[in-house]
């Protein structure tokens, strides 16, 4: 019998959208634009001191397992998480969708930002798909930046 895989949001029905979430680094060029829940991950920057799992996590991305559970064994990621989740299930509840967004509102989008769009905007939103899920909420997650080269720390003034 083979083992559980870590993420089990891919047996849930995606058949009715409600929720995108789309990753993104801030240092690229092109971040997505519109009406959305906006999501700050910077704050959660944690970069391993021990250089071979630096190194091994720089040429992965949120999608790895290990580099997952890292960032969100990071001190506040899961409040975080819990936070956005809660937001969303409230603002896609029915009894609110048509308050704040309208009778045509079919959707709440989610942007979560970190500075390359490879690793903490794209596990944490995930995560936030996944409690979404659970919830029974149709989730579309896009992760435009995840393939893109990492992106050089700003320097400080710039």
């Amino acid at each position: 019998m083979d083992a559980a895989p870590d993420d089990l949001s891919a047996l849930y029905s995606t058949r009715h959208i409600q929720t995108v979430i789309t990753s993104y680094g801030e240092n690229h060029a092109d971040t997505p634009t519109g009406n959305a829940l906006h999501v700050d991950t910077r704050g959660l920057r944690n970069p391993p001191e021990d250089p071979a799992v630096r190194a091994r996590m720089m040429e992965s991305n949120g999608l790895n397992p290990e580099v997952r559970r890292y960032v969100m064994a990071t001190p506040g990621a899961c409040r975080l998480v819990d936070q956005v989740v809660a937001k969303a299930r409230f603002l896609l509840a029915p009894e609110n969708l048509h308050q704040w967004a309208g009778p045509q509102a079919l959707r709440v989008d989610i942007h979560v930002m970190c500075g390359g769009g490879r690793h903490r905007s794209v596990a944490v939103a995930e995560e936030i798909a996944i409690g979404l899920r659970a919830a029974g909420i149709g989730v579309e997650v896009e992760h435009p930046h995840i393939n893109r080269p990492i992106t050089p720390k700003p320097r400080p003034g710039e």
